[in-house]
């Protein structure tokens, strides 16, 4: 990426430069994720965020070793890394399921996912805990914690960052974070998703700025769905005017709105989102 736009890590959501995966507006392209990274390396990105989704989780090639190695090979050849995993799987099966069963599964796929996500070089895994797997209630949020605190070690032994994706208000969100006691237990932060929410952003860095190890660049209408950047209810100036004040290191991973074929649309939203980090971020 040129150094005049971001010296950090700038990529994109894995499929974003793709056609579409049967449809599915976000996936794993199971047949023809391989395409992408050479796509990414002409444009000048760094890096490709991978989903795990739910649906054929077991043919992932983030879980089984032979994945691992082709990852390592294509990443070699054009120099784009997969440094952070989406984990769409939790939104699924979440990890505070009250279904025994899927909890416990859950619990075993993420172990998997970490040691092998150890080999690759990953920072991030984004666990969402939206929309299905939202955190709605104190006792939801207290059986997160507690299916999720025997898995800290781990975690920080690999040094890889849990990175939470939820819903919750800014000081809401804050007071989950604190009842984990580790700095490994951070923050995705998903500019669109926030505007949806109508939350101000300046409250949200000042909770918990300093925490976010992952950011999701997307814009969405006030209380509706994804929009080319600049046409919703994020205000790029004002988050990216606090964010650099908190000497923000993490990456900037591109989940833009799509179309059916995806590159287009990217490219367009792209060349946006350089003005905007050269106008308010960079300078």
């Amino acid at each position: 990426m040129n150094e005049s736009f971001v010296e950090n890590n700038f990529g994109v959501m894995q499929g974003r430069l793709l056609p579409k995966y049967k449809g599915r507006y976000q996936a794993h392209p199971k047949e023809y994720w391989q395409k992408e990274f050479e796509i990414a390396k002409k444009l000048g990105l760094d890096c490709i965020e991978f989903i795990l989704d739910y649906n054929d989780a077991e043919q992932n090639p983030l879980l089984n070793q032979n994945g691992i190695d082709e990852i390592l090979s294509i990443s070699g050849e054009t120099g784009v890394v997969v440094k952070t995993i989406c984990a769409d799987y939790f939104m699924e099966a979440p990890l505070h399921s009250n279904n025994l069963n899927i909890s416990i599964k859950s619990q075993q796929v993420l172990t998997n996912l970490l040691n092998n996500s150890a080999l690759l070089g990953i920072t991030d895994i984004v666990l969402p805990c939206v929309d299905q797997s939202s955190l709605n209630d104190e006792a939801q949020k207290a059986h997160f914690v507690s299916v999720l605190k025997p898995i800290i070690p781990l975690v920080e032994e690999l040094d890889i960052n849990i990175s939470l994706e939820t819903d919750l208000p800014p000081i809401s969100f804050k007071e989950l974070l604190e009842k984990f006691n580790s700095d490994k237990i951070s923050v995705n932060y998903d500019v669109g998703n926030s505007a949806a929410l109508g939350f101000n952003p300046i409250d949200e860095l000042e909770a918990y700025g300093n925490r976010i190890t992952d950011i999701h660049i997307k814009d969405r209408a006030l209380y509706g769905g994804p929009v080319i950047l600049g046409n919703g209810n994020a205000n790029f100036s004002i988050f990216l005017k606090k964010l650099k004040e908190l000497n923000y290191k993490g990456p900037f991973i591109m989940q833009a709105y799509r179309d059916d074929e995806g590159l287009i649309v990217f490219e367009q939203q792209l060349s946006w989102i350089k003005e905007q980090f050269n106008s308010f971020y960079v300078n």
